[in-house]
């Protein structure tokens, strides 16, 4: 399709893999993408999305029978 490229050629393209071009497609992140059968078409012209940062979920700290004044 003129115009488009597939999820593979476009990981090629940003230096990332496939899996997260499919990532960015599914979130939304990737404006005019367009639904073929099973494959996804990528605008020749889309810009690489910024990785959002992740790490380590903050805990969420419980009291144990042996924290604080239970008596």
């Amino acid at each position: 399709m003129k115009g488009y490229l597939s999820a593979k050629e476009t990981a090629e393209k940003w230096g990332i893999s496939v899996r997260w071009v499919n990532q960015y497609i599914r979130e939304g992140r990737i404006p005019g993408c367009e639904k073929l059968g099973n494959l996804w078409a990528v605008p020749e012209d889309a810009i690489k999305p910024e990785k959002q940062p992740t790490g380590p979920k903050p805990r969420k700290r419980t009291l144990s029978p042996w924290d604080g004044d239970n008596d």
